[in-house]
């Protein structure tokens, strides 16, 4: 007896996994939540109680439930996987969206094949740790596939490192999406922010199946010579700081450098503070502010200079990248961060780790001034002082890096993407039962 799904819309219902994410990753989930509630989608959401996300999924119209669930596996992992059980069985739905590892374990574990399920990594567990962690980490990759009717992955960088450690699934590659009205400051509401640009293409390949996000390349901007344009990003850059206290006292020409991720290891707040050394040497006015809070704050803390302000976590980042000059984010991995997404759509140029997704989110021709070897700190130095000596390199970098995002990261595109995923899995029958867990 086969089961009767439903097509993504009304009468569809996504169950959302999602363990302790950074802010980047809730941004994401929120972005796709609001989108699918839109489009008459019955969304629930499962989430440890604690974070803004359950809240905010909350005002977005979703059915929030509680699922208490850590980051990493440990001895609740059966308990957890209890609880999505339960969660399945109370709320019946069409396709379980389980997203980052920790969900993506226990999701799969707890549906095993009976529900269609889509598996999104947001980075994968296993650049994280190493030893037999990490070979634990790979083989689980490998074995869960045969309980997921897709994995989504957000750049094709991260969809590579998947096939390297030996993950065989069917792919799409949907790039994170920023709502780039959110952070136009300056630029304001630009005809071609005005709706979602048509480039997305389907593509298949041996491996690689279902939606992906194609890129346009944005051209080049005019200079800055004296335009209206930059005159409104350095106003607009002014107000920021003012309206921040941590900010209202500096010197109008102070350079300033923010980064903005939660501060662990993966974001590499600590390569960040080496390199800021010489940064600052050559440059005294300079301020570096680090926004976000996480397990390594108190040690950045007691080993940052007097130049690093902690602005902790913020409600609001759009405010932290228009006061910003230059936005940094030394990352060991990632899949596609999403704050380099947000500050190039705010105007502001960034200076990246080569990790997964960094090349693609940067405009085209824009790597060697913008991309450094991971952990690198003189590269990352050398990078800054570059950008922060060269103004009107900057307000170039800035514009083309807000067109590229307007024509190729619009959360809109992702979201319809996303659904297309969907449609395409949903509409595959699939019998009524439940893989057993072999003994």
């Amino acid at each position: 007896m086969q089961a009767q799904r439903h097509r993504p819309g009304t009468g569809f219902t996504a169950l959302h996994l999602v363990q302790p994410v950074d802010g980047g990753v809730a941004r994401v989930v929120l972005d796709l939540v609001g989108a699918q509630v839109g489009a008459g989608v019955r969304v629930v959401v499962a989430c440890p109680p604690e974070g803004p996300l359950a809240g905010a999924a909350a005002r977005q119209g979703a059915e929030v439930h509680v699922w208490r669930a850590g980051r990493a596996p440990g001895p609740g992992l059966l308990d957890e996987v209890r609880q999505v059980t339960r969660l399945v069985g109370l709320v019946r739905p069409d396709l379980l969206h389980a997203h980052s590892a920790k969900a993506g374990l226990a999701g799969r574990l707890a549906v095993r094949g009976g529900v269609p399920t889509v598996f999104q990594p947001h980075a994968w567990s296993f650049e994280a740790v190493g030893g037999v962690t990490g070979r634990l980490a790979r083989h689980w990759e490998r074995w869960a596939v045969r309980w997921t009717d897709r994995v989504v992955c957000v750049s094709e960088a991260e969809r590579r490192t998947g096939e390297r450690a030996g993950v065989h699934a069917a792919w799409s590659v949907v790039h994170n999406g920023v709502d780039v009205g959110r952070f136009a400051g300056a630029y304001g509401t630009t005809p071609d922010s005005a709706g979602p640009p048509a480039a997305r293409s389907a593509g298949t390949s041996r491996g690689h199946t279902g939606t992906a996000v194609t890129r346009r390349a944005a051209g080049a901007p005019p200079g800055r010579g004296g335009t209206a344009l930059a005159d409104g990003v350095l106003a607009d850059t002014a107000a920021a700081r003012a309206s921040l206290p941590l900010l209202a006292t500096l010197e109008p020409s102070a350079p300033v450098v923010v980064c903005v991720g939660r501060l662990c290891r993966q974001k590499g707040q600590d390569i960040l503070l080496r390199a800021w050394q010489p940064v600052v040497r050559q440059l005294p006015q300079a301020r570096l502010v680090l926004v976000g809070d996480g397990p390594d704050a108190d040690v950045l803390r007691a080993t940052a200079p007097p130049s690093v302000l902690f602005a902790g976590a913020v409600p609001d980042t759009a405010p932290w990248y228009r006061a910003a000059d230059l936005v940094v984010l030394p990352s060991r991995w990632e899949g596609m961060a999403v704050a380099p997404l947000e500050a190039m759509a705010s105007g502001r140029p960034v200076v990246l780790s080569d990790v997964d997704g960094a090349r693609e989110s940067l405009p085209p021709g824009r790597e060697a001034l913008c991309l450094t070897p991971p952990e690198d700190p003189p590269a990352l130095a050398a990078a800054v002082s570059t950008l922060l000596r060269d103004g009107a390199l900057r307000e170039t970098i800035g514009r083309q890096g807000r067109q590229h995002v307007l024509s190729t990261y619009d959360v809109r595109q992702t979201a319809q993407a996303i659904a297309d995923v969907y449609r395409e899995v949903a509409a595959v029958p699939r019998p009524e039962r439940r893989e057993p867990i072999p003994q």
